[in-house]
């Protein structure tokens, strides 16, 4: 058994390590909040976004040239928008978004280049050698703006219009509450407005609305699109971000409840451990005493 010395020195290690997931899980709860209430701020804009999208994609239907962004070739390379974390300690977040990608990537037989949005994904596809032609590590703030992700979202964009990549997928970490986020792998490149974006449109109520109204475009429903359809791809990673934002700070804030909670079940073992270590010392020493005084009792 450990000496009472090397029980009470872990009993006080353990104290420290307990305060450090406490404070961590107070920040994380804080920062949980704010994140969750601009994910949710913006799903109302890009849910619109989508309905008008859609409609003017059906009057452009007729239109011989489409949109770039719309036109389906042949896929020889894929290209995955791969949003982490910079940070680990968030439990099993950083993990399930990779392990779903990397499932997508087995599942695809084309060849695959990735876009890493935060450092643990970046670190993992290096060490795998998987082609990487864009990297942004540390580069989000803790309350990123639209105009943070317009670099991202352009790289993407550019990454299809000018070939290198066929057909781009999003894989982020959607947010359900603050015990599940689920993590999703959706098409995002070419965009197809007639299927729901799983990102603004989960409900079936919403899948299954429609345009009532009629609407006119000036100066036609083509140019129209030509502005709106960019600005809806960045809306789309926009919404992914904040929502793997919102998924990263409530995983972390449950994650050190969780290290708290073992840190003091673990120190009650050990105050319980060093009580009887105590207990057995105080029972050898009378013990020894006891046999002193009987040893000079017979003399």
């Amino acid at each position: 058994m450990a000496s009472l010395r090397e029980i009470r020195r872990r009993i006080k290690s353990v104290k420290n390590i307990a305060q450090v997931t406490q404070a961590m899980q107070m920040v994380a709860a804080s920062r949980m909040k704010k994140a969750q209430e601009q994910a949710l701020a913006s799903r109302p804009y890009a849910e619109r976004t989508f309905e008008i999208l859609h409609h003017l994609a059906d009057q452009s239907k007729s239109v011989k040239n489409l949109h770039p962004l719309l036109v389906e070739r042949p896929v020889k390379n894929v290209g995955i928008l791969l949003i982490t974390a910079d940070k680990g300690l968030a439990g099993a977040y950083n993990s399930n978004i990779i392990r779903a990608t990397m499932r997508f990537n087995k599942s695809t037989k084309q060849p695959t280049a990735y876009i890493t949005v935060g450092k643990k994904g970046f670190d993992l596809m290096n060490r795998f050698n998987n082609k990487v032609i864009a990297d942004f590590v540390n580069y989000l703030p803790d309350r990123p703006g639209l105009i943070d992700i317009i670099p991202i979202a352009e790289m993407v964009m550019d990454s299809f219009l000018n070939g290198v990549v066929d057909e781009v997928y999003l894989a982020y970490t959607k947010f359900v509450n603050t015990v599940v986020q689920t993590p999703r792998v959706d098409r995002l490149l070419p965009f197809e407005p007639s299927e729901p974006f799983k990102i603004t449109i989960e409900h079936e109520s919403l899948q299954k609305k429609t345009l009532a109204s009629v609407y006119e475009y000036e100066p036609d429903p083509e140019t129209v699109l030509d502005v709106v359809l960019p600005r809806f791809i960045r809306s789309l990673v926009y919404q992914a971000v904040l929502e793997s934002i919102a998924s990263e700070h409530s995983a972390r804030m449950v994650a050190m409840r969780n290290a708290t909670d073992n840190a003091h079940e673990l120190i009650d073992t050990l105050n319980l451990t060093y009580n009887r270590a105590r207990q057995e010392s105080i029972t050898k020493e009378i013990l020894d005493i006891v046999g002193g005084v009987e040893a000079l009792g017979k003399n």
